[in-house]
Order: C-alpha cells, then sequence, then structure tokens
C-alpha cells in the first residue's frame, strides 16, 4: 500500500511531466504545480530545492535509464556500424515520440546545465551509461571504418542531428501533414553514415 507521501511524490512527478509534455518546460512552475497536485507549495519544497532541483531529478529518475534501455534495444556493440546506427537512431526516434516530456528534459539539458550538474550531483562518469554504444564506435574505429574522433564531437555528429529531427517532428504536429517519418528517418541517418565512413 502506498503511504501518504508517496501518493504525492508521484502525483508531483506525473503532473510535472504532464505540464512539461503539453505546455512546454516554461510553464512549469513551483505554484503551478503545487496547484494541479492539490497541495501545498511548502510540501514540493520538502522534496525539491527549487524547480532545477526538480527537473535534475526528473530526468535522472524518470528519463536516463529508460531512455538508455530504449536506445540499447536490439543493439550490440559488434553490429555492422550501418545496422547499429541505424537501430540506435530508430530507437531514439520511438522512444522520445512516445515520451515527449523525456524528449523536452532531454532538449533543455543540452542548452542548459542540467545535464552535467545531474552527473556531477550523482558522481555519474562519462561512459557510465550507454557504454555498448562507445565500445561500438571504438570497435569501428579501431577497425578503420570511421573517422577517429572524440567522443563529444561523435556524439554531435551522430546523434545530434536524430534530436534535431524529433524536434521537428514534434513541430510538424500542428502542421497538416507530417514530414517527419520512419522512412525520413533511416534517409537522414544513412546520409550521416556515409559523411563518417571512411
Amino acid at each position: 500500500m502506498r503511504t501518504r507521501n508517496t501518493a504525492k511524490e508521484e502525483a508531483i512527478r506525473s503532473i510535472s511531466l504532464k505540464i512539461i509534455a503539453e505546455e512546454g518546460l516554461e510553464n512549469l512552475s513551483m505554484q503551478r504545480l503545487a496547484k494541479a497536485a492539490n497541495i501545498s507549495p511548502r510540501t514540493i519544497y520538502l522534496k525539491y530545492e527549487n524547480k532545477e532541483d526538480l527537473l535534475i531529478k526528473l530526468y535522472l529518475e524518470e528519463v536516463l535509464g529508460a531512455y538508455e534501455a530504449a536506445v540499447l534495444e536490439d543493439f550490440t556493440a559488434t553490429m555492422d556500424f550501418t545496422a547499429g546506427m541505424q537501430q540506435i537512431w530508430r530507437n531514439i526516434f520511438h522512444y522520445f515520440k512516445n515520451n515527449r516530456p523525456a524528449f523536452v528534459l532531454m532538449q533543455y539539458g543540452k542548452s542548459s546545465p542540467l545535464l552535467n550538474k545531474a552527473y556531477q550531483n550523482n558522481n555519474i562518469r562519462q561512459g557510465e551509461y550507454f557504454a555498448p554504444v562507445q565500445r561500438f564506435l571504438q570497435h569501428h574505429q579501431r577497425a578503420g571504418l570511421i573517422k577517429k574522433f572524440p567522443h563529444d564531437v561523435y556524439r554531435a555528429l551522430l546523434f545530434s542531428p536524430v534530436l534535431d529531427l524529433l524536434s521537428e517532428y514534434f513541430d510538424y504536429q500542428e502542421r497538416p501533414k507530417q514530414i517527419i517519418t520512419e522512412k525520413m528517418i533511416r534517409e537522414c541517418c544513412d546520409a550521416v553514415i556515409q559523411g563518417i565512413l571512411i
């Protein structure tokens, strides 16, 4: 049986994610959250120092593990480079397409110190998450199949484009025709792959 505190905590998280998904991160405030959850702002501040602390904890506890699991589904570090990249992109697209709050938090983290702070506060070292993806890139780099770049450059070249395409996907939900389809994701992935192969 859930305690009252557990129920309040779940309400805070689920309502936060709902506001983020439906109205954007900028419309999430502690006062608004308290009102929507039918609790006092003081209750929220018992668990979270401020909005940034709430976002960091939401990212770590609601997004990071689920995102990693989704990205690694049906993927191995020894896959052919093209097949591996296509699988990663497909997984990223499916995960975020169905988890808009997670996507919004990820995008916020890219443009703010949120992710670095989250990792530092929880002693998460680079490579602790998505290690199979790093091994995959190292394997193909050592085999001389892809250009040699530092890890952060690989991340920018290989994975930022799919996140930008997801931004377009969500933008196009408000328009008459969706241009970001599975086929488009696959074609864009192939274009990125061609740019990094030796």
